[in-house]
Order: structure tokens, then sequence, then C-alpha cells
């Protein structure tokens, strides 16, 4: 059975309309002919405002898995040989579908991932600007051409791998997806995705404006499902890349598994952000960036504050953070606070505000009073006055509107907390003087850094992912702008020499040639 899409009306007050997925290549793949019937296991998919069931998914399992590979491979021939420009052309008439049917996208997003309108907006428009930039890759993928010898030049070339796969978290259903995807297509090669079982709504309504915007079927496919399908792509011998964005422990584990059969692969875990607010800071400027850092989307984002470490006299700016943070309301239009994915990460964050507060720490403002809300997965933003950088909150990820404050004395004790962690995805600094900016920056352990700005995240043509080393990053490039683009092809060097031709060229300049054969002793060609 297909999905029905129909863009959801969140003025309604009856039951959402129920929407059933089955397995991949639904949009991009014709359906195979089936000789019998089986039964398929399938997942609820669960509205996080009002917990109702809006959708049933599909498990995909390891024989979907390689009838995606099948028809994928069947596709790539004929994809990969179309120039860069062609293959760009889709993307420009699937940006501008995007553009097109926002509104039911955003509603879609809204229903399934719980976002306030403004965030939704946001999360297709940040995707949508990742597809803009794939469509200036004609003029980024030529390659290098240099005569580095007499008589003898090299030139590089970007090849597709061939068929890739992305493993994307709920938390931004159509963003994430597009950090990858359309690069990926771009660059020739075809890809297997497969989004949160919580979240499949967005994406499946995507993979239909592909479909419109004249992707062939078998480029672009969909598998839901959880560990299992995970693991049948990573494994297929066929799947020449993986790319992953979700948690640390499980970041880890996707990244050696890749390894140890030598597979390409990019891991983005998870993060604990680090705010620095210095006496200098414009407190207001600085107050709004910070409820909007950590309370913004739920705090369901790796780019979301997690601490906030005071250093020296900041006057007022804490009292102003927690006003604003107490002030905002319950709610999906813009500017409110919506719900959190599902019970069970309301439970797992209300259980480490109770863990913190019996570490000894102030409870300031007090989201835990939305979780008793009987419809739905509500926690309010909530910020802690630490006693220590051992407190609970201080290590794990929280994933939710919680921020953790800690006062420190000096700009080295800040920076040694920073460093400390094991996460490196993001930190800022808030300040009025560019030489105490530049002093945070050159020293912060984190690979996307803001001045000012509490959320910093690169937007095109810069790539986006943390630091090496840490828990936030395993693998290889970044996964946006050029490190997607040099992670999803190969650089083939090409060196040619040719013969002389008969010339009639002065003796002289025959012995200057020769002159400069013979000093190029790193030019090996045709000598032994």
């Amino acid at each position: 059975m297909r999905a029905s899409t129909r863009a959801p009306s969140h003025a309604r007050t009856d039951t959402p309309t129920t929407h059933s997925l089955t397995f991949a290549r639904a949009r991009t793949t014709q359906p195979r002919p089936r000789t019998h019937a089986r039964a398929r296991p399938s997942a609820q998919v669960l509205a996080p405002a009002t917990g109702e069931v809006i959708g049933n998914v599909a498990v995909s399992g390891a024989e979907d898995v390689e009838a995606a590979v099948l028809a994928a491979r069947a596709a790539l021939p004929g994809w990969r040989s179309l120039t860069c420009k062609s293959r760009a052309a889709v993307m420009f008439k699937f940006q501008q579908l995007m553009v097109t049917h926002m509104d039911e996208l955003v509603d879609l997003i809204m229903l399934e991932g719980g976002k306030n309108r403004q965030e939704a907006v946001g999360d297709v428009a940040k995707g949508n600007e990742t597809v803009e930039w794939a469509c200036s890759m004609p003029q980024l993928m030529p390659g290098q051409l240099l005569a580095v010898s007499r008589g003898i030049t090299c030139h590089d070339t970007r090849d597709p791998l061939g068929i890739v796969t992305c493993i994307v978290p709920f938390n931004f259903p159509s963003m994430v997806p597009m950090w990858t995807c359309p690069i990926a297509l771009t660059a020739g090669n075809c890809v297997i995705l497969k989004p949160s079982e919580k979240v499949p709504l967005t994406m499946n309504r995507i993979s239909q404006l592909l479909k419109e915007a004249g992707l062939p079927d078998g480029v672009f496919q969909i598998v839901n499902g959880s560990v299992p399908t995970v693991n049948a792509l990573v494994d297929h011998p066929d799947v020449k890349a993986v790319t992953f964005v979700g948690s640390s422990k499980v970041a880890e584990i996707v990244a050696k598994r890749c390894r140890a059969i030598n597979k390409r692969v990019l891991a983005l875990g998870g993060a604990k952000n680090h705010l620095v607010a210095l006496p200098d800071c414009d407190a207001e400027m600085c107050a709004r960036d910070i409820v909007a850092s950590f309370a913004g989307c739920a705090g369901q984002r790796c780019m979301a504050a997690s601490v906030l470490l005071l250093v020296g006299d900041t006057g007022d700016l804490l009292d102003r953070v927690c006003a604003k943070a107490a002030a905002l309301v319950a709610g999906q239009q813009n500017g409110q606070v919506g719900p959190v994915i599902d019970n069970a990460s309301r439970d797992r964050i209300v259980s480490l505000i109770g863990a913190s507060v019996a570490a000894g720490a102030n409870v300031l403002v007090d989201g835990r009073e939305w979780a008793s809300r009987e419809e739905g997965s509500w926690v309010g933003p909530t910020v802690l006055m630490v006693n220590s950088v051992d407190d609970p909150t201080m290590k794990v990820e929280l994933f939710g509107p919680v921020i953790s404050v800690l006062r420190v004395e000096s700009w080295e004790e800040a920076i040694a907390i920073e460093n400390a962690s094991e996460f490196g995805n993001a930190a800022c600094v808030y300040t009025s003087n560019g030489a105490h900016a530049e002093w945070f920056t050159s020293r912060f352990e984190a690979g996307m850094l803001g001045v000012n700005v509490g959320v910093p995240v690169p937007r095109e043509p810069f790539s986006f992912g943390g630091m090496y080393g840490t828990a936030s990053k395993f693998g290889d490039m970044d996964i946006t702008g050029s490190g997607a683009m040099e992670f999803f092809t190969t650089r083939k060097k090409v060196t040619t020499k040719w013969g002389m031709p008969n010339s009639s060229a002065p003796v002289a300049a025959s012995c200057a040639a020769a002159q400069e054969d013979a000093s190029d002793k790193a030019n090996f060609a045709g000598k032994m």
C-alpha cells in the first residue's frame, strides 16, 4: 500500500490523518511483482505533541536492503554516465519543488517531529540551501591540470563512489538528509536513505518531489527500520560509503564496523556545547541568544547550548536568561517551545534534572511541570545552577531544553572545562572585544565556533562537522559543502606524456630543453 502524504491540518482537533508507508524503493523505483504475500513488521509513528498514532511504517529487513541495492546497481551506470551539469539540472528542479511545497513539508515536520512552525520552516529552508549548493557543483567538481615536467601533464578527475547510504536521526527530518543526499546524487552516486523510524513521513514526501524533478528510478531509495536494517546496509559489499548522524555511542559502532571492512565512513555523534560569557558581553543580546540556543527546537539539536560558563562578574545576565526562559510557553507556533520526540526522551531528561538536584544543583527555572501534561511528550525550559563540573548534567548530552550554569573565576578555567569534555562539536564566547574573542576561538577544542552566536552552524559553502578525535566525530571529511563533495567522490590522477613532434626549432632551444630535463631530478618518466 502506498503512503498518503496529504498535508495535515494543525487547526483540526480530531484524530490526524494516518499515513502508511511500505519499505524501500517507494517513490523512485517501480515496485517488484510479488508472487506471494508475506507479513511485514511495522512500527507506529506518533505525534510528539499529542501522543496520537499518525502513521505506520513497515520495517525493512535484509531482503528489502538487497532489493534496494539491486535496483541501485541497475540504475547506477545510466546515472553516473550523465554529465554533472545534467545531474545538477535535476537538482535545480528539485530545489524549486521544495520551495513550492514548503507549507506541506512544514506541516509534516510539525506533525511528526514536534517543531514549532518557524523551526520547521528553517528545517526545510536550511536543507534546501544545501540543494542550492549542489546545483553549483558543475563549477566546483572540475579537477586540476598542470604541466609538471617538460612534455608531461598531470590532471585529476572526481568520480562517484557508486552506491552510498545515509543514516539520519529524527531531530531534523528534512535538513539532515539534505546535508548529504543532494551532494551525493549530483556527484553521480545512487543513494539509499535510512531515516529515523520516528519521522519517516517528511522524507517519504520529499522522495516524491525528487521523482517529480526527474530523478530516475533506483537512484534514490528509502529503507525504514532500526539496528538490523543499518547493519545490512553497512555490511553490504556494494555499498561503498556510509554517513551517519546520531548519538556518539552508535556513531562509534557504525564507524568501527565500516573500518573493519575498509569502507569509507563519516559518523557524526553527540555534543556538549559550551557557552562562555565574559563581563564585557552585551547582556540583553546574549540572554536572547542563550535562551534560543538551549531551548530552541526543544534542545533537540547537536548545536544546542548545554553548558553556560559565567566568567567573573557578568552583572544581571543570568537574571535575564532566567526571565526569558520562564516566559516561554508550550506550543508549536512561532516563539513557542515544542515537545520532545517521545515519552522515553521526556523521562530521561526529567530524570537527569532530578539527578542534578540530588547532587546539589539549584533549579532557577523548572520545566518539569510540563512533563505532567496528559497528552504528548513535553519538557519545559530548565535552568540549573550547578556546583561543580562533576554535576550529572555537565557530562552527558541531555538533548532537551536544559542548560547547566557554572560560575568560574578566569578565562583559563573556562577553557579547561570546555577542553576537558569528551565532545568537540561546538562552542561560543560572548564578548564585545575582538581580542577576547580571538583568545577563546584559538583555544576552544571544538569544530564549530561562535562569537556571540550560540548556534554556530556553518552555512554553505562552509562544511559542517565536529572535531576529529572527539566523541562528536568519527571517520572522514565533513558532512556538507566541499567536505561532502570530497567524501562522495574518489579522485583519479592521470599523468600523460606524448612524443615530441618533429621540429625545425633552433639547436639552441633544443639544448635548453635538454638541460631543463637533466636538471629535473624528480622526473623519472622513461628513466631507469
